[in-house]
């Protein structure tokens, strides 16, 4: 597994602070983006716009299987081996932060990997579950077969599930955007405008 990219106390005295590097490739920027609009569009509407509903849900399944064959084969810092750690990394990591005291990476850090690896399979259990209430109670869609006959507490409990994985998925939004607010301050950069941008400074 590749080392993750930490950026080195050294790197400060030799570094120019303007430098910019590309971390984020063009695909991540755009999946960021697409994923974000479409989860938001999904739940927004409901099921008052079923079709707008359910085809926000099929690009959200697409982009995600998209975003794990990148994990693999993508640039540097959107593969897995970049900000997949081990729990105890991402403890210590926390735990530096409530004594602001956390380092910089120039990729995701161990938390914020954390919520990239929580947020794919929610999304996925959201997808899912959402696919198949489709299929057992409009009968329609790719697992409408799967479905059929599926009796209406079936239904009901599939419709739960549904609904509990896409409000996880929504709370988990707010703890992101909050972990992008609290490492913007902490590193005074902006890591909005690099996830459109795709640069980042070099130095620390």
């Amino acid at each position: 597994m590749t080392i993750p990219t930490q950026i080195p106390t050294e790197s400060t005295s030799t570094a120019n602070p303007n430098t910019q590097v590309r971390v984020w490739d063009r695909f991540i920027r755009a999946f960021h983006w697409t994923l974000a609009a479409a989860f938001m569009t999904a739940f927004i509407v409901e099921d008052d716009l079923l079709n707008v509903h359910v085809n926000a849900g099929y690009l959200v399944f697409i982009l995600i299987a998209v975003r794990i064959i990148w994990g693999v084969i993508g640039s540097e810092y959107a593969r897995f081996s970049d900000f997949v750690r081990q729990p105890r990394e991402i403890m210590a990591y926390l735990k530096a932060a409530l004594m602001h005291q956390t380092p910089r990476y120039l990729g995701h850090n161990p938390a914020g990997g954390a919520m990239v690896i929580v947020m794919l399979l929610t999304l996925t259990a959201t997808a899912l579950s959402g696919m198949a209430l489709y299929g057992a109670t409009e009968f329609a869609g790719p697992l409408a077969g799967m479905m059929s006959g599926a009796s209406e507490a079936t239904g009901e409990a599939i419709e739960e599930v549904h609904e509990f994985f896409a409000n996880f998925t929504l709370a988990l939004v707010f703890f992101h955007l909050a972990g992008v607010a609290f490492s913007s301050l902490s590193h005074r950069e902006n890591l909005i405008g690099a996830m459109i941008t795709g640069f980042k400074r070099s130095a620390k």
